[in-house]
């Protein structure tokens, strides 16, 4: 580390002439590296947001359950605390046939007038029944065996869709960090080896003159760090005029969707692309150098 800071004027010296003596290729480079972590920064803010959406969909996960006409008050009361015991069971309430009448309302809307030709409420009390998605098989299991149960309306097709929209996205979220983890790496490492390969001539002088190969190799593990940085920097600001911009547009036609904090997503997406630009350009500058010693 002394080392370092004593010739750091000189590995800066160096990084600018290494960039320099290449500055056509490292300038792509450097746009490449800030369009992939772009790219990046989008798909994992989509799928930050697509993650919280779809939980807080699955945390309204409900299911209905009707019971026969005839059960008396403490049978009602003694069915409500056995579906509370029940593992995944979250929140249990009672919906009576006035409130079961005014959600319908609600759906209808203007077709609500239909109702108005029938002489009774159609409607039948139910319990409402909030469940953990991930254990609906249990829950449902359990009530087949409560006394008293007649129907469960259990919409259970849209909640497992809803849980395989969650596995998919968790999955396409990987494999796209997985593949910008690997591109990073191959364009940083080429670069390494290129520059590498432009200044042999240097470099051979400088083992001569009996210097380390960590001196020799530091600036062009500088240049790495600089190409990858400086693309993450770019991709970063990019990303958060973009985000700001598709919160604009969302918040105002679609309220209702359970965004997270514009500021919270932004903070943590940039600190999640600058610190896998400096770890990647890390790694790819280092193998980079690793290869180019052996083929040296």
């Amino acid at each position: 580390m002394k080392m370092i800071w004593n010739n750091l004027d000189y590995f800066l010296k160096e990084v600018k002439t290494i960039i320099k003596l290449n500055a056509k290729s490292n300038f792509f480079s450097f746009l490449s590296t800030s369009l992939i972590f772009f790219i990046l920064a989008m798909v994992v803010s989509g799928w930050w947001i697509s993650g919280q959406v779809v939980e807080a969909i699955q945390g309204e996960a409900e299911i209905s359950v009707y019971y026969v006409e005839d059960i008396r008050n403490d049978g009602l009361v003694h069915m409500v605390e056995k579906l509370k015991d029940i593992d995944g069971v979250r929140e249990v309430r009672l919906v009576d046939e006035s409130e079961a009448y005014g959600r319908m309302v609600d759906i209808l809307g203007k077709d609500a007038k239909a109702l108005e030709y029938f002489d009774e409420n159609p409607f039948s009390p139910f319990i409402e029944v909030k469940i953990d998605i991930e254990q609906i098989g249990n829950v449902l299991e359990k009530l087949g065996g409560i006394s008293g149960v007649e129907h469960v309306r259990d919409n259970r097709e849209i909640l497992e869709r809803i849980q395989s929209i969650a596995k998919v996205l968790s999955f396409i979220g990987y494999l796209i960090v997985t593949a910008v983890g690997i591109t990073t790496l191959v364009i940083i490492s080429h670069i390494i080896r290129m520059g590498i390969y432009d200044n042999k001539e240097q470099i051979n002088t400088l083992r001569l003159m009996g210097a380390p190969e960590t001196f020799i190799g530091f600036p062009f593990l500088l240049e790495g760090m600089v190409i990858t940085v400086g693309g993450g920097i770019l991709a970063s600001v990019t990303a958060a005029f973009t985000l700001k911009y598709v919160y604009a547009q969302l918040t105002g036609p679609l309220p209702f969707i359970p965004l997270p904090s514009q500021n919270i997503l932004i903070t943590g997406l940039i600190v999640f692309v600058m610190s896998l630009s400096i770890l990647l350009g890390a790694a790819g500058s280092i193998f980079g150098l690793s290869s180019a010693k052996k083929n040296s």
